[in-house]
């Protein structure tokens, strides 16, 4: 059986389009990269720092996230929904790798693609497979910079990918490389086994920072066993003077004033998933 048919459709017919535009050179799109010279792409310091915008914390944990950062902690960042711990942590990992006196020069987004972790049976790399999930993570970065049009982001943007400034991994990936010089965002990590976390943080080369980011009552893990290893690798890193663990709540919250709204209204009631 194919296992793309245990996928949702939508995601079903973007993978099939994506790989067949793949497949015939993606005549009808600009090939990433464009605007680039040979040497350009060699460079290990991309050259579009000067569009990254300021961002300033809008909440007090968004603040300490900024200080823990800038003070080359590693992080877990976790709680609430909408209180911008992928976003304010993907800025600051943006603005390491594009500062030219750092030695990070790659940011690698990992998660777990799909709860069923099938990923892995689907056709392609895993860019190919990645490719599905990355539109949250570029709306986030089309924020950080100030661009004329959409046409000049979507230039920009493939700039960084082509230089490999973001590169997108799932945890089916990851085992087996060493990461140097890298910052890595493991997102959505509640959705990851003790095992699957474990694998990730001992891909931690030199020079290289690891931040977690997640809301551990959201999980999509079912076994208690699963759960359990959350827990567990939580109190290891609690353990870690390289870490300091921040808990966003409901008064973190930038999304909107519905999200905030409705996660009163469930603390309310004590619903739980």
């Amino acid at each position: 059986m194919n296992p793309l048919l245990n996928l949702p459709l939508k995601i079903q017919v973007y993978h099939k389009l994506n790989m067949a535009r793949r497949k015939r050179g993606s005549n009808s799109e600009q090939p990433i990269g464009v605007g680039l010279t040979v040497k350009q792409m060699k460079r290990k310091k991309p050259l579009n720092q000067g569009y990254l915008i300021e961002i300033e914390p809008l909440s007090d944990n968004q603040k300490i996230l900024f200080d823990s950062y800038n003070k080359q902690k590693n992080i877990v960042a976790y709680g609430c929904a909408g209180t911008g711990k992928t976003f304010i942590t993907l800025y600051k990992a943006l603005s390491d790798v594009l500062n030219e006196s750092t030695p990070y020069e790659k940011i690698y987004l990992v998660r777990s693609l799909v709860s069923t972790r099938e990923i892995g049976f689907l056709p392609g790399d895993h860019e190919d497979k990645a490719d599905i999930y990355q539109i949250p993570y570029k709306n986030m970065v089309k924020y950080m910079f100030q661009m004329p049009s959409d046409a000049d982001f979507e230039m920009l943007y493939g700039n960084l990918k082509a230089q490999e400034t973001i590169k997108f991994w799932s945890t089916s990936f990851i085992r087996g490389t060493t990461l140097d010089n890298s910052i890595i965002i493991v997102d959505e990590f509640q959705n990851l086994n003790f095992h699957e976390l474990d694998s990730i943080i001992t891909r931690v080369g030199e020079n290289t920072k690891i931040c977690f980011c997640g809301d551990a009552s959201q999980t999509d893990l079912v076994k208690t066993n699963d759960k359990n290893g959350i827990v567990d690798f939580m109190n290891i890193l609690r353990k870690m003077p390289s870490f300091d663990i921040i808990e966003f709540g409901i008064d973190d919250i930038v999304r909107s004033g519905l999200v905030k709204e409705y996660l009163l209204s469930k603390m309310e009631i004590n619903f739980d998933v």
